[in-house]
C-alpha cells in the first residue's frame, strides 16, 4: 500500500471527527481521557463521525449501544439523533457507566436522553423491545458478536441499522497467519453478513473497521 493511500486514510478518519460543539467537545475529550485512564479502547474519532452521520441520516430516535464503556461513541450518537432520542446503552462495568453520565450531562445531553442498562449484552438484548430501535451499534465482546447478531436484527425497526465495531482486530481479520479465537469469530460474522440474502452490508474503514448493515426489503 503506498503511502499516500495510508496518508489519506488516516485523514478520512481524522476528518469530521471533531464537533463544532464546544460542550461535546470538551466532553469528548473527558471522555477519551477516562477511557484511556480505564484501560479502554474508545471509537476513533472516523467511527465517532461515521456514527453521528448515521444516526442523522436514519433520523434515529431510539438507539441501543452494546458496549458504553465512557461514552465516547455516545456522545457522537446523542449528537446525531433526533433532539428527542433516547440512547439505550449497555455495560457489564457500572463504573464505566457513570463515567458516561457525567460526560453525556457535561455535552448538555439531559438525563432523560439516556438511559443506562448494567449487565450483559446476551443477558439484557433478549428484554429489549422487537422493531424498537433505528440503529444498534455493538462495541463489546467481539467473540460474541455473532450471538448479538440475530438479537440485534430483531431489536430493527423497518429501514433499522446495525453497526459493529473493531472487526479489522488491528489488521488480524486479514492476516493469514494463526489467529485467536477473537479474530476467527469476527472473520465469521464478516462472512456470516456478506453472505446473508436478508442483509445489504457495508464495511467502512473508520477507525478499527466498521460492519454496516441493513435489512434487505426494510
Amino acid at each position: 500500500m503506498t503511502g499516500n493511500r495510508l496518508t489519506s486514510w488516516a485523514f478520512a478518519d481524522a476528518y469530521g471527527g471533531e464537533t463544532a460543539d464546544s460542550a461535546v467537545h470538551v466532553a469528548l475529550a473527558w471522555a477519551r481521557d477516562r477511557a484511556r485512564d480505564s484501560g479502554l479502547r474508545p471509537v476513533s474519532d472516523g467511527t465517532g463521525a461515521a456514527l453521528r452521520l448515521l444516526a442523522a441520516a436514519t433520523g434515529a430516535k431510539a438507539v441501543a449501544e452494546i458496549g458504553t464503556g465512557t461514552g465516547v461513541s455516545g456522545l457522537h450518537l446523542l449528537h446525531g439523533m433526533r433532539p428527542d432520542g433516547v440512547l439505550t446503552t449497555v455495560d457489564v462495568e457500572p463504573e464505566c457507566q457513570q463515567f458516561a453520565r457525567e460526560a453525556f450531562r457535561a455535552a448538555g445531553f439531559a438525563t432523560n436522553r439516556a438511559r443506562f442498562i448494567p449487565g450483559k449484552a446476551l443477558d439484557v438484548l433478549p428484554r429489549l423491545a422487537d422493531g424498537g430501535y433505528d440503529l444498534v451499534f455493538c462495541d463489546s465482546d467481539r467473540l460474541e458478536y455473532g450471538l448479538y447478531l440475530d438479537e440485534c436484527l430483531r431489536l430493527l425497526r423497518p429501514g433499522g441499522l446495525i453497526c459493529f465495531e473493531g472487526v479489522f482486530a488491528d489488521g488480524r481479520t486479514v492476516d493469514s497467519g494463526a489467529q485467536p479465537e477473537e479474530v476467527l469469530a469476527l472473520r465469521e460474522l464478516l462472512r456470516t453478513v456478506r453472505d446473508s440474502e436478508a442483509l445489504l452490508p457495508s464495511l467502512l474503514p473508520v477507525g478499527d473497521g466498521l460492519l454496516c448493515a441493513v435489512p434487505r426489503g426494510a
